[in-house]
């Protein structure tokens, strides 16, 4: 999954934002750009372009968090917005463990901070009538095993 660089669209006037600076910071990153650049339904879409402000369950401290997709998308209902994250499904749910290691604990730190981040998203999403919708994809999502 490691993998960085710069995108570069098919469809720039669907880009909001400057789209000869659109960066990927992972493959399945890269793969969603694709997928949002190529889509006809995908009516605008922009990369980080924006913060929601959140407290880290850590340091109990005020963090900024840029979601890596904001989206609008053409439905049957008409355009809906949504705000996604990309990330992978291990670092969505802490793992069940028979030791805790400092892996163990530096993983858990993880989930703990995205889960502040996402939670402050969701609010975000739904304050002043915006009605968006917040999603993590992971792998399931990105390499069809969800049914």
């Amino acid at each position: 999954m490691a993998q960085k660089g710069v995108f570069r669209p098919r469809h720039p006037d669907k880009y909001i934002g400057n789209a000869a600076e659109i960066v990927y910071r992972s493959s399945w990153e890269r793969r969603f750009f694709i997928y949002c650049d190529r889509t006809p339904g995908i009516l605008r879409w922009a990369s980080e372009e924006f913060c929601i402000p959140y407290v880290s369950p850590l340091d109990n401290r005020g963090h900024r968090y840029f979601p890596d997709v904001w989206l609008e998308a053409q439905t049957e209902h008409g355009p809906k917005v949504y705000l996604i994250e990309i990330k992978p499904k291990d670092q969505t749910q802490l793992r069940t463990v028979k030791r805790k290691t400092k892996r163990y604990y530096r993983d858990a730190a993880q989930v703990a901070i995205n889960h502040a981040k996402w939670e402050a998203a969701t609010k975000f999403c739904a304050a002043e009538n915006r009605a968006w919708t917040f999603m993590v994809l992971t792998e399931d999502h990105l390499f069809g095993k969800v049914s």
